[in-house]
């Protein structure tokens, strides 16, 4: 670019507060002005003379620097930020409920609540500063940091991993990771391989096979089941089209079909997957063993009433965790579970919308995947409370217990955050 066109971009970024809206614009501006150049060249003009126009083409910088500045501000998604404190602040309910609970079990437990949302709070905006568009080039470090996550889970020794209930944790100082935390990685990584048009379905299904393999070999089946569900979400966004889609689709359900089958009926399922199965189908034929809690869950939930339970006791172990909505409604009723549905559900409504607003693909895919992953959490969790799906480990975003789903879903967040701060600056020149 010429003397006149650099001090024409100079003028106009100076206006620009933002830095990446600044960089954007510079980019943006420069593509233009080239463009407006070579057209008066090819009408005979020479090269400074055509400089000289295409910037007079642009008008004032001034002008033009102060209306790029309001339209390429970063902005925040306020109504997203106000469901997330929102929602932060029910996730303290549960545990005021525990009205026996010894008092300096629950002050240390508040405690850790406070510093799990704090940490919620940092992994979202912190995320949301990140500039989401810088992360596409580093798809195959996410994936290799996710497929690290899972090995070190397998393979790292006592007392570096902790075994609970066959599930490996690393611990690592005062807290515990958990396989969950991998799923992160594997969404950006995703949206970076089905962003690509070059990638080939069968190095995609190779990727798909190996991570679902680490998965496996955990085991949780949760998170598989998460994992599995996000990655088919965003392939039918993909650059490789709905048919492609639809035909991977229908090809995997066919093959899980026949191995669930052929599990079946070489007895390789074992006693205890099959008693909780059944116990799911029919809990009055195992009413003291695994359809207990199903029979527990409906008592509780048909005496909780509009405006929950007077007189109230505790209600179970893990009825501030993964059994938190069961237990808000037994203490506070129909209503306020209808509500806590409601605000849920609005932040996968609130994602929608975002993911409808986005015009880079890359971003459409990162939404895709965090409406997938807090969707299915919220709905199943929801659904097993209320007897539609078998009891397992999917906790209630951002309301139940825990450091490590509070992180993960304060993660999903940030992402979200930082593709809607970030929605106007998508360069023309890419279109």
């Amino acid at each position: 670019m010429k003397t006149k066109g650099e001090h024409f971009l100079r003028e106009v970024t100076n206006h620009i507060k933002s830095k990446e809206a600044k960089e954007f614009v510079a980019t943006e501006l420069e593509f233009h002005l080239k463009q407006a150049r070579n057209t008066w060249i090819a009408k005979g003009f020479n090269e400074e003379s055509a400089e000289k126009k295409a910037v007079e083409q642009m008008g004032s910088p001034i002008k033009l620097g102060q209306e790029l500045n309001r339209l390429h501000r970063p902005l925040v998604d306020w109504w997203m930020v106000v469901l997330l404190i929102l929602t932060m602040g029910i996730g303290f309910l549960p545990l005021l409920s525990f009205e026996n609970t010894d008092m300096m079990d629950l002050r240390h437990t508040l405690m850790n609540k406070m510093i799990f949302v704090i940490l919620g709070f940092v992994a979202a905006f912190g995320m949301m500063m990140i500039d989401y568009r810088k992360l596409e080039k580093g798809g195959w470090l996410f994936y290799i940091t996710g497929v690290l996550i899972l090995f070190m889970l397998k393979i790292l020794p006592v007392p570096i991993i902790t075994i609970i209930n066959g599930e490996p944790f690393l611990n690592v100082g005062p807290f515990t990771i958990e396989c969950i935390m991998a799923v992160p990685f594997f969404l950006l990584a995703w949206a970076s391989f089905f962003n690509n048009g070059r990638a080939k379905i069968w190095q995609l299904g190779i990727l798909f096979l190996f991570s679902l393999y680490l998965f496996l070999m955990i085991p949780n089946p949760s998170v598989t089941f998460l994992y599995i569900i996000m990655v088919f979400m965003m392939l039918w966004w993909s650059s490789l089209g709905k048919k492609k889609a639809l035909l991977i689709t229908i090809g995997t359900v066919c093959l899980s079909i026949i191995s669930g089958g052929l599990l079946y009926f070489q007895s390789s399922i074992n006693e205890y997957q099959l008693s909780r199965i059944l116990g799911f189908l029919n809990p009055e034929n195992d009413a003291t063993g695994t359809g207990y809690m199903y029979l527990h869950l409906k008592d509780l939930l048909s005496s909780a009433g509009w405006f929950g339970t007077s007189g109230k006791e505790d209600f179970f172990q893990a009825g501030h965790t993964d059994f938190v909505f069961a237990s808000l409604t037994y203490y506070y009723g129909y209503l306020f579970a209808i509500v806590l549905v409601l605000i849920l559900f609005s932040f996968v409504a609130r994602m929608m919308v975002i993911s409808y607003k986005v015009n880079n693909h890359y971003a459409k895919l990162l939404v895709i995947g965090g409406i997938t992953l807090f969707g299915v959490q919220f709905l199943y969790n929801v659904a097993m409370m209320l007897g539609f799906l078998p009891i397992t480990s999917i906790s209630l975003p951002f309301i139940s217990y825990g450091l490590m789903p509070t992180l993960f879903n304060g993660f999903l967040m940030g992402i979200v955050l930082s593709v809607y701060r970030r929605k106007n600056l998508v360069s023309s020149s890419f279109r």
